[in-house]
């Protein structure tokens, strides 16, 4: 299992980032869910379906979120990633162990 970023406890899930637009972005911004998805052009649904923590980011969703909070897709990327990559290692740890290495 790759290392894990030594910020955060590995036992710990990355924080999802729809959580961190709907906690802190948004809030920073002055925007409600209908004002923010309109800034987006993306359904209100599509927005709290995101919020929600119910979808994750798509390069597409990444590349709006970055152009309106001036922050750039790859930083929503980097945390989708990571929290998707977290819960993938626990989902197949023990098929991962199981997996011989081959030697180089």
């Amino acid at each position: 299992m790759p290392s894990l970023p030594p910020s955060r406890h590995p036992n710990r899930a990355p924080t999802h980032p729809g959580a961190i637009l709907r906690e802190d972005v948004l809030p920073t911004l002055n925007l409600s869910v209908t004002q923010a998805a309109r800034r987006l052009r993306v359904s209100r649904q599509t927005l709290h379906e995101l919020l929600a923590e119910r979808k994750g980011f798509t390069p597409e969703m990444a590349l709006r979120v970055g152009a309106l909070a001036g922050n750039g897709a790859a930083l929503w990327l980097r945390m989708q990633q990571d929290f998707d990559l977290w819960h993938a290692q626990r989902k197949l740890a023990s098929e991962l162990r199981a997996i011989q290495r081959e030697a180089a």
